[in-house]
């Protein structure tokens, strides 16, 4: 969820949070047809109610014009994400390698 929240501070879109602290929370979510495959996270955006991470990065970002300007932009976005994710989710032990070709090929895909 961490990321989720990464693009959408970047995209500058306020947003609250609701945390399950229950079986009875997530349950009720359940129960309601709220979940698409019963998982969590939940973004409601938009008259949707949206799981899946990767989905709902890929839906907040392309909305908020972040998810690179054609398809070779989105393809070089779509390599690095996950390995971005990983160095960057709370806790990470992973470090970005400090090559020169990794530094320029990130700052290029988010700082066009």
């Amino acid at each position: 969820m961490e990321s989720v929240r990464w693009v959408l501070a970047a995209a500058g879109v306020e947003f609250d949070e609701e945390f399950l602290e229950t079986k009875e929370q997530l349950q009720k979510l359940q129960d309601g047809n709220h979940l698409l495959f019963q998982q969590v996270p939940m973004v409601e955006t938009d008259g949707m109610n949206l799981v899946q991470t990767r989905s709902i990065l890929h839906y907040i970002a392309d909305k908020h014009h972040l998810f690179g300007r054609d398809l070779k932009e989105r393809t070089l976005i779509d390599i690095n994400i996950p390995t971005i994710k990983k160095f960057l989710e709370p806790g990470s032990k992973k470090k970005p390698p400090l090559d020169d070709i990794y530094v320029r090929t990130v700052y290029n895909i988010f700082m066009p």
